[in-house]
């Protein structure tokens, strides 16, 4: 709780002094979002992994702070106006892992953040495209399913919000589509081949890696 106050007071310190044209701090705002981010994913408020009796008694106390810290950092990410394309990709793999935590409502206030970050490169690249994040996205997707993390509903609300944003977009609706469908049967060839590797079938096994390649 006392990190998460002082974390919260970096925020408005770099909302105030460190936002401007004039004297924006690139490295101070990336320190901020790995150390919010680094907060959010400690072990210690995954309250997935406790007893029902030991969460209900955390939540009681000091509510869910994965959420508090969690809907920070969406907004923080908002406020930087022109300045996301400077954490692009480098910022795609720590809010990956942030919307990773299962916790419904952190999931749908961040994953828009992705749609977010395609949007910003096609308008600020030159190129009209989001290559930068559509590759570090499938390369860190990759390897936090194979750490352990994803699962089915997460699958299922990220192609869904994706779709949602793109279609409503004037130049993305296309490409955005293509991109949500590939990401979301990607992510189910990565699960499966997670769950399949426990398996004493070979056939399935080699199965299962064919689709991922």
């Amino acid at each position: 709780r006392v990190f998460l106050r002082a974390v919260n007071q970096f925020t408005s310190v770099l909302n105030r002094f460190f936002l401007d044209q004039a004297n924006f701090e690139l490295q101070l705002w990336n320190n901020y979002f790995h150390l919010a981010v680094a907060f959010l994913t400690h072990e210690s408020l995954q309250l997935e992994t406790f007893s029902q009796a030991k969460r209900n008694k955390i939540i009681k106390k000091y509510g869910d702070m994965r959420k508090e810290i969690g809907f920070k950092i969406r907004d923080m990410w908002y406020n930087l106006g022109p300045h996301k394309i400077k954490f692009i990709p480098a910022m795609v793999g720590p809010i990956l892992e942030v919307t990773l935590v299962p916790e419904p409502e952190l999931r749908k206030a961040t994953i828009p953040i992705f749609f977010d970050m395609m949007q910003c490169e096609f308008n600020f690249s030159g190129n009209r495209n989001f290559h930068m994040f559509e590759n570090e996205l499938i390369t860190k997707l990759d390897q936090e399913v194979e750490g352990g993390r994803g699962d089915e509903q997460y699958k299922i609300l990220l192609e869904k919000l994706l779709l949602e944003h793109c279609r409503k977009h004037k130049y993305l609706s296309t490409s955005g589509e293509e991109f949500a469908v590939l990401v979301s049967s990607l992510l189910e060839n990565l699960l499966d081949y997670r769950t399949i590797m426990h398996d004493e079938s070979k056939e399935n096994r080699m199965s299962c890696t064919v689709n991922v390649l």
